[in-house]
């Protein structure tokens, strides 16, 4: 795989969230730089001090085996029901960082559509995180609106209804009682 062959796209699919961090895992990041996953953690191992926390950590078994992007690298690490080795999962800075240690042209190539990668993605999530508090907005305007329509149509409901009917004569012979309460007999 070549850097011009190789599209931003691509890679942001290999991008994925653990422990609230957006992560490439080892396995995939090798396979951009183009090394043997192997290489790439013995570059690691060699220059620790390069990949503080925020840069790089080892998974745990948990998160192992809780992502699903990750089942098809571990089991080639599969040794019986245990990892021999638990993957490693790169930051952004850690994935810079990966390429400069190991100092292959595609490496440093790679590492460019790697790094435009995880900007084209904070960009996405900057966009949906201002969406959804738009989106909260609009949703405490029209509750509020809601409010004050049903307000409005409790006021309205009675003007709304006919008028009563007037009382109507009946029709026939009735004895009516005198003006003054006298009767004739």
């Amino acid at each position: 795989m070549t850097a011009k062959s190789i599209p931003t796209q691509d890679v942001l699919s290999l991008i994925t969230t653990i422990r609230g961090q957006r992560v490439i895992l080892a396995g995939d990041l090798a396979g951009l730089y183009g090394v043997e996953t192997k290489r790439l953690n013995e570059q690691i191992r060699r220059n620790l001090e390069r990949f503080p926390s925020d840069f790089m950590f080892q998974l745990t078994a948990d998160e192992a085996n809780a992502h699903k992007s990750l089942r098809s690298q571990i089991a080639t690490l599969n040794q019986g029901q245990h990892l021999k080795y638990l993957p490693y999962a790169f930051t952004e800075h850690g994935a810079i960082m990966a390429a400069n240690v190991l100092n292959s042209p595609q490496a440093v190539a790679m590492s460019v559509y790697v790094v435009r990668a995880f900007i084209q993605q904070r960009d996405v999530l900057s966009a949906n995180e201002a969406i959804l508090k738009r989106l909260a907005e609009i949703d405490q305007t029209l509750l509020q609106h809601n409010s004050a329509l049903r307000d409005i149509y409790q006021k309205l409901l009675p003007l709304l209804q006919p008028p009563p009917e007037k009382p109507r004569p009946k029709i026939g012979f009735h004895e009516r009682k005198a003006r003054y309460g006298f009767q004739k007999i």
